[in-house]
């Protein structure tokens, strides 16, 4: 048992980069989250600029919820049915043609909020298709052994471009004073991530052997439900991001509470990717070894009290000293989480599972921004995130007591599946 284990661990922190593959991918990835960083942040400054109402900064996370939520069957099936490398250049290449739109659309000498917001919709809905050919595709890309490392870099390269999307993001809309040269940079780096990811080798072609039918589209949902530790770890992130949304009322806080302009936005905006980036980076050196599910509870609740002190300060290095330690507690969570999501799915399942995933986070994130906008219209923003932090602390006691499975995680690599656990969920 213990030569297996050992033979489980990355030989070097810098593992997963010997595959040319996980190159391309982590390069193509990189870009297309500046790209859409640098976009969220354009996004919401513009709507709030445009309406000064928080209702339609919830408006913004909904618009691109709801294909995320109503497609999830659909496109967890395609992703395990298609070459998801395929889905994803797509994907990318969909996302490339919305910000170009977005760009025509600030140019235009009176901006419609409607038309960002059907834009929006097909962003969520190419989104939608890329989340779960993409997390299903990166097992595909390095040896076993090197998973969580792969999982741990991909976090992190994640996090540097939610760390400069925002901040180049807010600069460019700042010196511009117009989001329309945000959206074009947009479009320009998404472009330059498809033809990255055509780089990439592999391909997965078809997993899933059973013809169509509505047991293999819902045998993604019916795994979870019945893997009790996936069912924890992705119902906990749900949880914690939906109550502990901060990042939704951002422009408010940037305009009516800190006063710091798009550009203190765009640094707010990357605070938390500063903190998950030093957070994954350590993570690659120093992996989880052991405690991993005590270590999941311990973070989110530690999510939710900084969630409190950002809430509450009204100076700007405080607040981003709370953003940066949310963001490194939340990237405990989000290596946990995915490497269950990866290990403790049967491959030719990987995409449902990733898809019921990413309804969770796709929940998470924008009907987090849907509820933070609609109790800050109510109650204002500083008690609707103070609520958020309190509630969020709740959860972690209350799942800690409902999951046991999940207290009782260890090594991460124990937790591992095979195709006969799938075969018989679709039977």
């Amino acid at each position: 048992m213990t030569a297996d284990l050992a033979a489980l661990k990355p030989s070097s922190p810098f593992a997963a980069f010997e595959s040319r593959d996980f190159r391309a991918y982590a390069a193509a990835r990189l870009l297309a989250t500046v790209a859409f960083q640098m976009q969220s942040v354009a996004v919401g400054f513009q709507i709030y600029t445009l309406t000064r109402d928080p209702m339609a900064l919830g408006y913004v996370g909904l618009a691109q919820f709801l294909p995320v939520a109503g497609l999830s069957l659909v496109t967890g099936h395609a992703a395990d049915r298609f070459d998801r490398r395929g889905i994803v250049v797509l994907c990318y290449l969909a996302s490339s043609l919305a910000a170009l739109a977005l760009f025509f659309i600030a140019r235009s000498p009176s901006p419609s909020v409607s038309a960002i917001y059907a834009v929006l919709v097909l962003l969520g809905t190419a989104r939608a298709f890329q989340g779960p050919a993409g997390a299903s595709l990166l097992p595909a890309l390095v040896p076993t052994a090197h998973f969580q490392n792969a999982a741990t870099w991909q976090s992190t390269l994640w996090q540097l471009g939610a760390i400069g999307g925002p901040s180049l993001g807010g600069l460019l809309y700042g010196f511009w004073r117009a989001p329309a040269p945000v959206y074009l940079s947009s479009s320009v780096a998404l472009a330059a991530a498809c033809a990255g990811l055509l780089a990439v080798r592999v391909r997965t072609g078809r997993m899933e052997k059973k013809p169509p039918s509505l047991a293999t589209v819902l045998a993604g949902l019916r795994y979870v439900r019945q893997k009790k530790v996936l069912l924890a770890s992705i119902s906990l992130d749900f949880m914690a991001v939906f109550l502990g949304g901060a990042v939704a009322l951002l422009p408010m806080y940037a305009t009516d509470v800190l006063h710091v302009g798009p550009e203190g936005q765009g640094f707010l905006r990357a605070a938390p990717a500063v903190g998950a980036g030093l957070m994954a980076a350590l993570l690659a050196f120093r992996p989880i070894r052991r405690h991993a599910g005590p270590k999941m509870l311990f973070c989110v609740g530690l999510f939710g009290l900084a969630t409190i002190v950002f809430g509450l300060s009204k100076s700007f290095p405080l607040s981003l000293a709370a953003l940066t330690v949310l963001g490194a507690a939340d990237m405990v969570s989000v290596v946990v989480r995915m490497t269950l999501e990866q290990m403790a799915a049967p491959p030719a399942m990987r995409g449902r599972v990733s898809a019921v995933n990413m309804v969770f986070v796709g929940a998470s994130n924008e009907l987090g921004e849907f509820e933070s906008g609609t109790l800050a219209s109510i109650v204002g923003a500083v008690p609707t995130v103070v609520i958020g932090g309190v509630g969020t602390i709740s959860v972690v006691l209350l799942w800690g007591w409902l999951f046991p499975e999940l207290r009782a995680v260890d090594r991460l690599e124990d937790v591992r599946a095979t195709d006969e656990e799938g075969a018989a969920t679709t039977a």
